[in-house]
């Protein structure tokens, strides 16, 4: 009878593996075959990335090269394929390459939306605050307001960031520039107490106080407004008739 009972319990046993074999095979299968799509859809992406990367790491090195050896318009065409072939790093770096391939051709528009494009391209803060820092200094010297100068340099200033000197640097030049000396006096405070702050900085940070405080630097919104404006066209050259009357009337 123990073996008959033995033999009931084992067949019992056989059956409800069965049993759950039927029941969950198709799931463990479902899920062990979502898992492996997953695997090789990941490896398949980071393949793709790395192959980006190194098609405009490829292309970011050849405009190099031909900046090296002065051919600006090769220069731009490989920035532009990396610009388009890279990931996020040299995206943002091939952008800011054209961007100074702009200002080189005094394409000052175009060099300050290029900028604004390299700050979007990566989330690397360096490369992000590095573009907008640019940008902001082209906009200072070519027409830009003080709404738009600070709503680009005032992040910059915030603790932490790598370009935070510089920035604040550049903040108070824009104050002193549209006649704001007391907001730009404390810009340069804070660059004198800076702990991280070069000592080029802090020098000329210095300075900007010491004009602040003596009266000197309230000349100089008028002096970059009269930069700014065109001077008068010069008179024509007198024609050879003129200079003959003249020459005879100075004899009478």
């Amino acid at each position: 009878m123990t073996d008959v009972f033995e033999e009931v319990e084992e067949d019992i046993r056989s059956e409800r593996l069965k049993r759950l074999a039927r029941n969950w095979l198709p799931i463990v299968g479902g899920i062990l075959l979502v898992a492996l799509v997953a695997a090789l859809a990941w490896w398949g992406w980071q393949s793709f990335q790395t192959s980006r990367a190194n098609a405009g790491s490829i292309a970011y090195q050849r405009g190099l090269e031909a900046l090296q050896t002065g051919n600006s318009a090769g220069a731009e065409t490989a920035f532009a394929e990396a610009e388009k072939s890279g990931n996020g790093a040299y995206k943002a770096l091939a952008l800011q390459q054209r961007a100074g391939l702009a200002v080189a051709a005094n394409r000052i528009p175009d060099a300050i939306q290029l900028f604004d494009e390299a700050a979007k391209a990566s989330g690397d803060p360096l490369l992000h605050d590095t573009a907008v820092y640019k940008s902001a200094l082209l906009m200072m010297d070519n027409g830009g307001t003080l709404e738009a100068l600070e709503a680009k340099l005032e992040p910059l200033t915030k603790e932490g960031r790598p370009m935070l000197p510089f920035a604040q640097e550049a903040l108070g030049m824009t104050r002193l520039q549209f006649n704001k000396p007391a907001e730009a006096r404390e810009m340069f405070v804070l660059l004198t107490l800076g702990q991280d702050v070069p000592d080029s900085v802090r020098q000329r940070a210095q300075a900007a106080i010491g004009m602040i405080d003596t009266g000197v630097a309230a000349g100089l919104p008028a002096i970059v407004a009269a930069q700014s404006v065109t001077p008068p066209a010069a008179p024509p050259a007198p024609s050879p008739e003129q200079l003959a009357q003249a020459a005879q009337a100075a004899q009478q």
